[in-house]
């Protein structure tokens, strides 16, 4: 299996791609890890200028040659190149697996609105930096390469179901990217925002029309919670159980996926 990476948003440091690199040759032999170079372009904020990064992924996505793309890492900037890589993609592009989280949440949405390819939230190549990193990442490519359900949320009940980081969420209620989420289950994280952000992401989710049909809310991880002054007292159960109540579905509890090492693979659709 030929996976090729890319980053659509921020550049991802040498030394982490050769260590997944490393373990990918080592515990996935059958596979074949390409970091296309554009992962290591720099151009202010991002992974080269929006033509660049647009260029690398249309590249990867439109070979044949490729079965998926694994996303280098989040950071801001990949909703910039969606207006350009969205109408070029081809047949070849159809037929992949497109595997990341966070910022990545703007293509995996992209993608599934308009029925292209496999998105999958999960966990992406950075992610080997983290403690028991190999144990993150190998959920990403169990799944890809083996169809290894064991990295798979524990939560997935087979409803179709779609999992967003918080705040990517929200950026994309009220355009065209968002995709049709009718009885689908909805995983949302979220990471570095203060209490009072989170709030008002939240009640922009309960209150978007375009997500009304959900079947459900489950919550995923929400860490490294910025200073609130004056301190926030709200639980943030009642805050999403809230939320699941403006939208009129249930609030049907926690899962393990968000920025940790227990990120888990949330298939977008049917796993």
């Amino acid at each position: 299996m030929r996976i090729g990476v890319v980053a659509p948003a921020r550049p991802i440091d040498p030394v982490v791609a050769a260590r997944a690199g490393a373990f990918a040759a080592i515990a996935y032999p059958e596979v074949d890890l390409v970091f296309h170079p554009q992962c290591f372009e720099k151009d202010g904020h991002f992974a080269g200028s929006d033509a660049v990064r647009a260029a690398a992924f249309l590249r990867i996505a439109n070979d044949p040659a490729f079965d998926a793309i694994w996303f280098a890492r989040g950071g801001y900037g990949s909703n910039r190149i969606l207006d350009a890589v969205m109408p070029q993609l081809n047949a070849a592009a159809a037929r992949k697996a497109y595997a990341g989280y966070s910022d990545m949440g703007f293509v995996l949405a992209a993608l599934y609105a308009r029925r292209i390819g496999r998105p999958i939230h999960a966990p992406m190549a950075t992610d080997i930096n983290r403690v028991k990193g190999d144990e993150t990442v190998a959920r990403t490519l169990g799944w890809l390469v083996r169809g290894d359900r064991q990295g798979l949320e524990p939560g997935l009940d087979g409803r179709p179901a779609a999992a967003f980081n918080l705040s990517i969420l929200t950026a994309l209620i009220g355009t065209p990217w968002l995709p049709d989420l009718t009885d689908h289950v909805l995983v949302i994280e979220e990471v570095s925002e203060p209490m009072y952000r989170i709030d008002r992401m939240l009640w922009t989710v309960g209150h978007a029309t375009q997500l009304r049909g959900l079947a459900g809310l489950r919550l995923g991880v929400v860490n490294d919670i910025q200073a609130n002054e004056p301190a926030w007292t709200e639980p943030l159960e009642i805050m999403i159980a809230r939320t699941a109540a403006s939208l009129g579905i249930p609030y049907l509890g926690r899962a393990e996926v968000g920025h940790s090492q227990s990120n888990h693979v949330v298939p977008f659709g049917i796993a």
